[in-house]
């Protein structure tokens, strides 16, 4: 009784195109995830990430769940995601792609899920990761461990979405530093991020990770642009 009159006043909407979601639906209403550009690169072995990275990091693998396009409906998730405070975004997405990735054989050794972190001053102001529930998702799925006081931002930048790549790239020079080494070496860690666009984000954490002692790298990401 109390649910439908929930719904009457805060109805449910799909966070990629703001339809009214169905009573079976749950935060992506199904024809959004009929049409989501999913990439299926950790089905496909394929390097695009990778390329992304060449000759700049060194990665095990990447992947990434959906194409990022301008005005498409995977950008509106993830504006939604880090910008209207709907962390379940990141969970829906973390479970899809952690679920995926438990069934390829070269994913299985993960041991370790760490995720690209915020400065504390834009955590404290956003009040959240938008990574986090992507992340934790992921690692419950592989079981592994999900660290977050591992690597840490010690810059606090503004947005870079409108900056060149060169710019970026000058950018992200230690911005990052490391904690608690002892917890990721000799492991095999999963990097994750919301969107890789030229990469250069990813590459200074790999830079920063790969001071710890026998490490392997790889890297998901919920888009790539």
């Amino acid at each position: 009784m109390i649910k439908p009159v929930v719904n009457l006043f805060f109805p449910k909407v799909c966070y990629a195109c703001h339809s009214l979601l169905d009573d079976n639906e749950e935060t992506i209403c199904l024809d959004c995830r009929h049409d989501l550009p999913v990439t299926n690169f950790h089905f496909d072995n394929n390097d695009s990430v990778a390329k992304v990275l060449y000759g700049r990091a060194k990665i095990e693998q990447g992947t990434a769940l959906f194409r990022f396009e301008k005005k498409g409906i995977v950008q509106q998730l993830i504006h939604n995601l880090k910008y209207r405070g709907h962390e379940e975004i990141g969970f829906v997405l973390g479970n899809w792609l952690g679920n995926e990735l438990n069934t390829v054989e070269s994913y299985k050794p993960i041991d370790v899920v760490i995720p690209v972190p915020l400065h504390k001053n834009k955590l404290k102001k956003r009040g959240y990761n938008q990574v986090a529930k992507f992340g934790e998702q992921i690692a419950k799925a592989l079981n592994a461990a999900y660290l977050e006081d591992v690597l840490v931002k010690i810059t606090n930048t503004k947005s870079q979405t409108n900056k060149g790549r060169f710019m970026r790239w000058t950018n992200n020079e230690e911005l990052f530093a490391l904690k608690n080494m002892d917890a990721i070496e000799n492991k095999h860690i999963l990097l994750v991020d919301d969107i890789i666009t030229t990469g250069a984000t990813l590459e200074a954490c790999i830079g920063v990770l790969n001071h710890a002692k026998n490490i392997k790298i790889s890297v998901a990401t919920m888009a790539i642009a």
